[in-house]
């Protein structure tokens, strides 16, 4: 049995157990038999870290703590110098590695740092003001850690756990640990949207009590993509309703009692960067939580993406800056409605509770209709593109809404080659105009079911003048080998990236290359866990190389 009090070493060499297997069911054991010796604060504590998260799904804070303030801190905790700890850079390009390798060459010991502890420094992190007191702060956490749980405090930083849990087998291990049904943990999961308070409800035997919270948000229904209205129909059956697939930020609204939220893709609250949809949510007759769109629309018009991008990251937009580049709540669906939960409602009431609402003139509902069969879809989505939106969405009107889940109900349709999510994993200093940036970029993909990250492609087009330089610091704060020309960086920017054609190729650990690849754009709204998977990868090659042969079929014909 595991001490009263959990202590960060306890939960790294269970994580290192976990990272040393690679089969799913040991994992599933490890992490198990890791959570049943928790008990309270540290169950939560210990369920969130293992998810690689900081703080509670819904929390605000963040640590902002980048990467040039950890190598200043490494230097002066282990006492090496610059070149000696680019050497250990170069050695592992994994920051917790890195940490752990320096704390070991430092002579000062340290006594285990409990997970509570943990929490209270990470708070007191989050709370410090300006880089020298978060330096501070963190000089103090790394001074009191014992090399391996300084190798875990630097990757949960970092947001670079990457031991091999992803949340299904998280979600698994819960149910193990506590003897619960998996449906009932799953279902936990979809109605909380955080992990570690499933922990916490299974552990006390309350999972039938789990429902979703105001101001906190649900993971997202996911849809499926497909490549053209007859595998959409094929799919569906020929009778389904379709939305438009807009062009813009996907949202979360959550309106209680005149307090009012927004949430993107990622879980992270983004009220303050569109204050004119939160004060118009506000002055909503009910209290609601919507799924929908964040759109950049003027004098009756869709913007152009590029136009709302000027808007992202921006805290506290300006007076001039909502003037050129006013926003609009596009709402599709309802989760909860006053204190109806409406998950389980199929989405044709949902659809009627969300038009009983109303429109507004920053909140309005999407453009829907019910299609039958294939040549009507693709009427639509003409339809669409003329409105300038990507595509079409394909929804089955009975279908209700699983948070977390890509399943069948929702298909979504896009251009007749799709384009890809990846991760930035490298980058190379520029040439000519752009010398003294870091504009060429290497980007990855997932292997499916893992955090494992295999090379698809090189861009350098497609990104502003002004984004480039932007993008140009981010790499420098997460780089983990400096090479001198190209660096590794940490993998956390996702980008966009459209192409002419994917086809099997050695040049790339994928086994896949994409021909004249471009950034359709830099996107801030997801994570590294939103990025495509190499199975989507070979369902477009396997596409391209169908189509080739049928091309190559007719021309013999003829």
């Amino acid at each position: 049995m595991m001490a009263a009090v959990a202590t960060l070493d306890d939960f790294a060499r269970m994580a290192d157990q976990v990272a040393a297997t690679t089969s799913k069911r040991e994992k599933v054991r490890l992490l198990s038999g890791f959570l049943r010796d928790l008990a309270g604060a540290d169950l939560v504590l210990g369920t969130r870290y293992a998810t690689g998260t900081v703080f509670a799904v819904g929390d605000p804070r963040t640590l902002q703590v980048g990467g040039a303030a950890f190598q200043n801190v490494l230097q002066e905790v282990g006492g090496v110098g610059p070149a000696e700890l680019a050497g250990i850079w170069r050695r592992h390009a994994d920051i917790g590695r890195v940490t752990g390798d320096v704390l070991r060459m430092s002579a000062r010991s340290a006594e285990p740092l409990t997970l509570q502890a943990l929490d209270a420094a990470f708070a007191a992190m989050a709370a410090a003001s300006g880089a020298r007191a978060k330096t501070a702060a963190l000089r103090e956490l790394l001074s009191s850690t014992t090399p391996d749980a300084g190798r875990y405090v630097a990757k949960l930083i970092s947001g670079e756990m990457r031991i091999g849990l992803r949340e299904g087998l998280v979600e698994e291990a819960i149910g193990v640990a506590f003897d619960a049904p998996a449906a009932a943990v799953s279902r936990a999961v979809m109605l909380v949207g955080d992990l570690a308070e499933v922990a916490a409800l299974a552990a006390a035997g309350r999972l039938d009590s789990a429902e979703p919270r105001w101001f906190v948000p649900l993971r997202f229904m996911l849809a499926t993509p497909v490549m053209d209205a007859q595998e959409a129909v094929a799919r569906m059956g020929e009778d389904v309703w379709v939305e438009d697939k807009y062009d813009g930020i996907r949202c979360q609204l959550h309106r209680s009692a005149g307090r009012v939220e927004l949430y993107s893709r990622d879980l992270k609250n983004v009220t303050r960067q569109f204050p004119e949809v939160a004060a118009a949510a506000a002055e909503l007759q009910r209290d609601v939580i919507l799924d929908g769109e964040v759109l950049a629309f003027h004098d009756g018009r869709v913007m152009p993406f590029q136009a709302l991008q000027t808007r992202l990251g921006r805290v506290s937009p300006d007076a001039a800056l909502m003037a050129q580049v006013p926003v609009v709540y596009v709402a599709w669906d309802v989760l909860v409605d006053g204190a109806d939960v409406l998950l389980d409602a199929p989405l044709r009431e949902r659809r009627a509770r969300l038009e009983a609402m109303g429109a507004h003139e920053r909140i309005v509902l999407a453009h829907l209709e019910s299609v039958h069969g294939a040549a009507e879809v693709d009427r639509r989505f003409d339809d669409a593109r003329a409105r300038l939106n990507e595509g079409l969405m394909l929804k089955r009107p009975d279908s209700p809404y699983t948070p977390g889940r890509r399943g069948l109900s929702w298909l979504k349709l896009k251009r007749p080659l799709d384009t890809l999510d990846v991760v930035v994993i490298g980058a190379e200093w520029g040439h000519g105009k752009r010398r003294g940036v870091l504009s060429d970029v290497t980007f990855a993909v997932r292997v499916d079911e893992t955090d494992e990250l295999v090379p698809i492609g090189k861009a350098y087009s497609g990104l502003t003048d002004a984004e480039i330089a932007e993008m140009t610091q981010l790499l420098l704060d997460i780089t983990t080998a400096d090479r001198g020309h190209y660096r590794s960086v940490q993998p956390q920017i996702v980008l966009e990236v459209a192409f002419d054609a994917v086809r099997a190729s050695n040049r790339h650990r994928s086994g896949y290359a994409l021909r004249f690849p471009r950034i359709a754009r830099w996107r801030h709204d997801k994570s590294v866990g939103d990025i495509d998977t190499l199975s989507r990868v070979r369902a477009l090659a396997a596409v391209r190389s169908m189509e080739k042969e049928q091309r190559v079929d007719q021309d013999t014909a003829v």
